[in-house]
């Protein structure tokens, strides 16, 4: 009898595995040497994005998990309710920027995915369209975009479908019209500004606006455009050909800027690495031939942001201070050893960021939940916190070259933003006139719990874990479950109101966000508790996290749904591969999971200071306990898995997280579906809502499918 149920067992295991027809994967070993260790990557031919055979993959890849996909229930009930959600707050506003009496800015209408440009008359209020990007194509969309100073032009950076390398054009407005010129290609974050006179842009050009290339995020110079002339003609300003002096490495970005008052022009030579080689030269040097650069910063001085305000010198550094300090310094004779503290290490807290006004810094002072923001008088150095509502506290000048003008943005798990005007001459904060809408929200807070708390990790460390769920739900582990993290370069995962959470709770999802090492919720050592030998803790803080909810009856492990996007990869492709167990699904957005190839790829060098390098010793053997590839075991019972990946990510390459899903499809034995969700119409993110709603209303279906949740049962 025994026998008889065994063999019942292997029939049913069977007949559930042959439901998934997954388009074959050749298996065609590569055996690479890492100092001693032999590793087989199967799937290296995957790499060759170029390859029909490879192309023709992922488009089987896509059409099979949208054969299974289209068949789950209420997906469209999913993504309407995303819609309705995102509606409520009627129309939502991006970059803002002042100009004499005018407001210049980006705003989504409640009823469109696309951010579109206005402008408004403070004196008659008058709202002007005055750029439409996709008059320009179907999915083109506004990065950013700048202002000059009499504001008859505006430089806008455009890219479409959610890639990241993008153009530059130039906007008359007395005529509505576009340049000639085309500049570019530039990557989606770097920034660009009109000079003082309002007759050239400075900007940083990519090498290459191939997405395929090894150069693409290579060798970047800071150019300067004299407008109306041929790009060709365009005066470099720094490079590493070009400025040998710099000691530029390839990888790193020559991001260039203009001091507020115009006085300087600031160059740093930046990376994932916070701490970066920064050089200045008198903006009279930009008429020369050659800029004459001075380094002021070293990465060891461990200064992450700088302001300089005629010969002050602030200093944002974790020098002995790993929650951060704020110090002054004179710009023409520098010592970081003697400089005035303006702004102490805190204990509990960390300073997180700084940024100027005409006469003011601001800082922000938070802990990974509440982030609290303060001014300090540039001259004489009086400080004191702005009254803005708890929560996360976010804000950015209007116009820093004229005025102290500020515009701040208050936001939390379950309150949607609020923006507010701030003059700290004034000292009074009023809500925005211009940039909030009308909405109609109900009270989440009387629907919804939000729990903060701190748990134990696997070597004692307390790891934040914050926690929302239906007020409604019993503690009995029949919730569905989901949770994500993230826990890189020293990012906080700070509290922000999302229609995708909120559409979560409305199904009775309780949604958690651990805020595990490698992020920056507790300061630079919290970063580098998560950094190369110590990147282990991030997943097994996640994994630690995880089991906490299961242990107090939130959820149970076949209702546990983890999830992480980019570096996050890391973190859910080794926490399911170390405790497959654990989790009934398991969603990968875009993510680093063959962290040993990640260098081979046009982002990876980038990479080296925060995961370290495959060329030396111990970094390759801390890659490899990274690599969530080579941990896949055949025979193994791994949860249900969703790769999400955008075949226009130049971040996280798209064969990246192909791998991933290829090696968990040929090894699992758990017969539950593992999908590569081929998105053509995004890259490492979107602004445009539509794809990003469609694609998440994908996701959480499959997810839900996968936990049992009942409104998303396949009909058998």
């Amino acid at each position: 009898m025994k026998y008889h149920f065994l063999f019942l067992g292997l029939l049913f295991v069977q007949s559930i595995q042959a439901q998934y027809k997954y388009p074959e994967t050749p298996q065609k070993p590569v055996t690479d040497n890492y100092f001693g260790t032999k590793i087989t990557d199967n799937y290296r031919w995957l790499e060759d994005l170029k390859d029909p055979s490879v192309q023709n993959w992922f488009k089987a890849q896509a059409d099979f998990s949208h054969s299974i996909i289209d068949k789950i229930p209420n997906r469209e009930e999913l993504y309407k309710q995303m819609k309705d959600i995102q509606a409520m707050n009627g129309d939502s506003f991006g970059v803002i920027m002042q100009r004499q009496n005018t407001y210049f800015y980006t705003k989504t209408k409640k009823n469109e995915n696309l951010s579109k440009l206005y402008s408004v008359d403070l004196s008659t209020e008058k709202e002007i369209l005055i750029f439409d990007p996709e008059t320009l194509g179907k999915n083109t969309q506004i990065t950013n975009f700048s202002v000059d100073s009499k504001a008859k032009k505006i430089a806008l950076l455009l890219s479409r479908s959610g890639g990241e390398i993008c153009e530059l054009r130039i906007l008359d407005l007395s005529t509505k019209k576009l340049l000639n010129e085309v500049l570019g290609p530039i990557w989606s974050e770097f920034s660009f500004e009109f000079t003082p006179d309002d007759k050239a842009i400075i900007y940083t050009k990519m090498s290459t606006g191939d997405p395929n290339s090894n150069m693409l995020l290579k060798d970047m110079k800071a150019m300067m455009h004299e407008v109306g002339t041929d790009p060709k003609t365009d005066k470099i300003l720094a490079s590493r050909e070009d400025y040998p002096e710099l000691n530029a490495l390839s990888e790193q970005f020559t991001s260039i800027y203009f001091t507020d008052d115009y006085q300087y022009i600031v160059l740093r030579l930046s990376s994932v690495k916070s701490e970066s080689p920064i050089f200045i030269a008198p903006y009279s040097e930009i008429k020369n031939k050659r800029i004459k650069w001075k380094q002021i910063i070293k990465p060891s001085d461990d200064i992450t942001d700088l302001l300089i305000s005629g010969d002050k010198l602030f200093l944002l550094t974790h020098k002995d201070a790993p929650n951060y300090k704020i110090a002054l310094t004179s710009l023409s004779k520098p010592d970081f050893n003697n400089a005035k503290i303006v702004v102490p290490e805190s204990k509990d807290h960390v300073i997180i960021s700084i940024h100027s006004s005409k006469n003011y810094l601001y800082y922000s002072l938070g802990n990974g939940i509440i982030k609290d923001k303060y001014q300090i008088n540039l001259n004489t150095l009086d400080h004191k916190k702005i009254k803005l509502p708890s929560g996360i506290n976010a804000s950015m000048p209007l116009n820093p070259h004229e005025s102290d003008d500020i515009y701040c943005n208050n936001i939390n798990w379950l309150t949607p933003k609020t923006t507010y005007d701030y003059n700290p001459e004034k000292g009074i904060v009023v809500k925005s006139k211009y940039f909030n809408s009308d909405s109609s929200y109900p009270d989440y807070e009387k629907l919804y719990v939000i729990k903060e708390t701190e748990i134990k990790s696997h070597d004692g460390t307390m790891v934040p874990l914050s926690i929302l769920y239906p007020r409604n739900i019993k503690m009995d582990g029949s919730n569905p479950t989901y949770i994500t993290g993230y826990g890189g370069y020293g990012i906080s995962y700070e509290p922000r109101f999302s229609s995708r959470f909120a559409t979560l709770l409305e199904q009775g999802v309780v949604v958690a966000i651990a805020h595990v090492r490698g992020g920056g919720e507790k300061g630079e050592s919290w970063h580098k508790a998560g950094m190369k030998a110590y990147k282990p803790n991030t997943w097994k803080d996640f994994i630690a996290c995880s089991e906490y909810l299961i242990n107090q009856k939130y959820t149970s492990s076949s209702k546990l749904i983890g999830n992480g996007a980019s570096m996050g990869g890391v973190l859910i492709g080794r926490a399911i591969t170390e405790r497959p167990d654990l989790y009934a699904a398991a969603i990968i957005e875009v993510g680093m999971t063959n962290a040993l190839r990640s260098e081979t790829t046009a982002n990876g060098p980038n990479q080296i200071p925060e995961i370290g390098s495959i060329e030396n010793k111990e970094d390759a053997k801390n890659l490899m306990e990274m690599d969530a590839q080579t941990k896949v075991k055949k025979g193994v019972k791994y949860p249900a898995v969703l790769v999400r990946t955008g075949m226009n990510d130049s971040r996280i390459v798209p064969w990246e997280p192909a791998k991933f899903a290829a090696i968990l499809q040929n090894n699992s034995a758990s017969g539950k579906p593992i999908l590569l969700y081929v998105n053509y119409e995004n890259g490492h993110f979107t602004s445009d809502l539509d794809v990003v709603f469609k694609e998440y209303a994908d996701i959480y279906s499959f997810a839900l499918w996968q936990v049992g949740h009942p409104k998303f049962q396949i009909k058998k």
